[in-house]
């Protein structure tokens, strides 16, 4: 994936029905409208859509506990870059305004709205509220975008772009996206956040290092993923993967589809799947944990690879973003 090592350092949720990044990996149904909602109110919250404020509300319990919050020491010294995975985040404000220009006409249009329509509107809130000065930029690529987000975000630390980035999956839970997705259809209604570090710059600044992402692949479908991890030296005990294009596995490799207790999570799955991977080796697996997100077809999937920071070996992927092998040998 890139030249430099790439760890996680901190990850943020605010899933409506969920508290902790370890209420992931259960099983028990979250039922719509029942448990916790993050709290989305205080000033800098106004006139802001659901999914920017959902997104901020991650981006600060992450920020926190990666200790990179405004007033940490050595902060000033940090250049943060900010990417976000959204396919359908501020679909709310673009709703609104052409139907006001449907009814109205652009002269109803108030100019100082006109940037909540623009789809790079949650990174930007994310880094005005938070001050982060590094490249800035919002992926819309389907169901694959979450994971896509944190290759892209590894790449630009891998490139001496930034030292730190912000990752950041949204879906909200709003009359269009619900309309969009059809009478019936569960949708995700949250955000989940993760910082990225090269692991030269959380050394220096003795932060705790959570993962370790080993690589990123894209393949030409979730089989040759099953193929590799059959023939892995070291499978993992955790995959996390929408069922829906996965095949019979028939192994006691524990696979995870997050989308059947939270709905469709779009563009936030990757990263959703992320943090449940974190959640997983903050409980002691030594194993690595794989993410792999798809199209509904199966025809592209994107997978990385996340270990604990004291495994004693590493695995990693033999092809780097953009070929279509998979190796996922332990070296």
């Amino acid at each position: 994936m890139t030249g430099r090592a790439t760890v996680v350092t901190g990850v943020g949720l605010a899933v409506t029905g969920l508290r902790t990044a370890a209420d992931l990996l259960s099983t028990d149904p979250v039922e719509p409208g029942a448990g916790p909602s993050p709290d989305l109110t205080g000033r800098h919250m106004r006139h802001k859509d659901r999914a920017s404020r959902l997104a901020l509300r991650a981006v600060e319990q992450a920020l926190d506990d990666a200790s990179l919050a405004a007033e940490s020491t050595g902060r000033e010294h940090t250049t943060l870059a900010t990417v976000v995975s959204s396919n359908f985040g501020n679909l709310d404000s673009v709703c609104e305004f052409t139907d006001r220009i449907a009814e109205h006409s652009t002269a109803a249009l108030s100019p100082l709205g006109l940037p909540h329509v623009s789809s790079n509107a949650i990174a930007g809130w994310i880094a005005i509220r938070h001050g982060l000065r590094g490249p800035n930029l919002t992926l819309c690529s389907g169901r694959t975008s979450g994971l896509d987000a944190l290759v892209w975000a590894a790449t630009l630390i891998g490139a001496g772009r930034a030292d730190a980035a912000v990752v950041v999956g949204v879906e909200p839970d709003t009359g269009p996206v619900r309309s969009l997705h059809g009478p019936g259809r569960r949708v995700l209604d949250g955000a989940a956040a993760v910082i990225l570090e090269s692991e030269a710059h959380a050394a220096n600044r003795q932060a705790i290092v959570r993962a370790l992402i080993d690589g990123g692949c894209h393949s030409d479908s979730v089989d040759q993923v099953v193929a590799a991890i059959r023939t892995a030296a070291r499978p993992p005990r955790l995959w996390l993967t929408p069922a829906d294009v996965l095949p019979e596995f028939g192994s006691p490799i524990r696979v995870l589809d997050l989308t059947r207790r939270l709905g469709e999570c779009s563009g936030a799955l990757g990263v959703l799947q992320c943090v449940a991977a974190v959640a997983q080796l903050d409980g002691g697996d030594r194993n690595p944990v794989y993410a792999t997100c798809s199209d509904p077809h199966g025809d592209e999937a994107v997978t990385l690879q996340l270990r604990a920071p004291h495994a004693a070996a590493s695995v990693s992927a033999g092809s780097r973003v953009g070929n279509h092998e998979l190796d996922l040998e332990e070296r």
